[in-house]
């Protein structure tokens, strides 16, 4: 099943909720990951995908119990991915030929 509407970017996420929750500046949280502020800053406005490898500093940073799986916040990027490549149109590629 398809969403019909735009999914958050993992980085929104990290904006909006954990660096509140946490009381972290970008700058303190980038630290504390191992990242340029630049970097952080990217992700958190969209501008950068989260790569598998911040996924594992955020699961190490966060911990699991705490919404840190790394598999989940790719989940999240991947969603944000797809969403934003069908709404620039979907190619019209003909359909396989299934030889039996």
């Amino acid at each position: 099943m398809s969403q019909m509407y735009n999914p958050p970017h993992p980085g929104e996420t990290l904006r909006e909720d954990v660096l509140p929750a946490l009381q972290l500046t970008i700058t303190e949280a980038a630290k504390q990951l191992g990242i340029t502020r630049t970097y952080l800053s990217r992700v958190l406005n969209g501008k950068s995908s989260l790569s598998p490898e911040m996924a594992l500093r955020i699961e190490s940073w966060l911990g699991i119990e705490n919404g840190g799986r790394a598999d989940l916040w790719l989940q999240q990027q991947a969603a944000y991915d797809l969403w934003q490549a069908r709404q620039t149109g979907i190619p019209r590629i003909p359909r396989a030929v299934i030889r039996h």
